[in-house]
């Protein structure tokens, strides 16, 4: 559209080129590669742990800070917040969905908060150390029962909280 004028759409032809760099076959997208890319993602498995146990470090940390100084605590949420968002990214990816579940609880959470108080603490923390036992226990998966127990505690306290 020119600017100004909003009475005529401007129709846009996408690239046809992505057909190009997806290998499809007659039954849909081809499982060959399908398949190679879920060996690729299991291989990765062991690095997603090191990784993430690297993003607890961080996660602590930050948290360590906004406990220190409340005169910074938004710029710590705001952190807190980064790498639990990477971290509701990955779980999934790797078998472990109770990361994506509680990750995505804490995501919620730091965005309901406009002005950090003491209590939103206690929240951070319940979060920060259940993300820590899902990966020190190694819970893939669902968690079984104590997976289900977790989730439902987070969810207990954030409508406690009113979040």
């Amino acid at each position: 559209m020119s600017q100004g004028d909003d009475s005529e759409p401007e129709f846009i032809t996408p690239p046809t080129n992505i057909k190009s760099k997806v290998s499809i076959t007659p039954d849909g997208v081809d499982l060959e590669a399908l398949e190679k890319a879920e060996q690729v993602i299991a291989g990765l498995q062991d690095s997603y742990l090191d990784w993430v146990e690297e993003d607890l470090r961080n996660i602590q940390a930050a948290y360590d800070k906004a406990v220190a100084d409340a005169a910074n605590r938004k710029a710590y949420f705001d952190e807190i917040f980064r790498i639990s968002h990477d971290v509701k990214g990955q779980g999934g990816s790797f078998d472990y969905p109770l990361m994506t579940i509680i990750g995505n609880h804490l995501c919620r959470f730091l965005e309901s908060v406009e002005t950090p108080k003491e209590s939103d603490l206690q929240v951070i923390k319940l979060h920060i150390d259940s993300l820590r036992v899902v990966i020190t226990q190694r819970m893939a998966g669902d968690g079984g029962a104590v997976g289900t127990k977790l989730v439902a505690g987070i969810e207990a306290v954030l409508t406690k909280v009113g979040k």
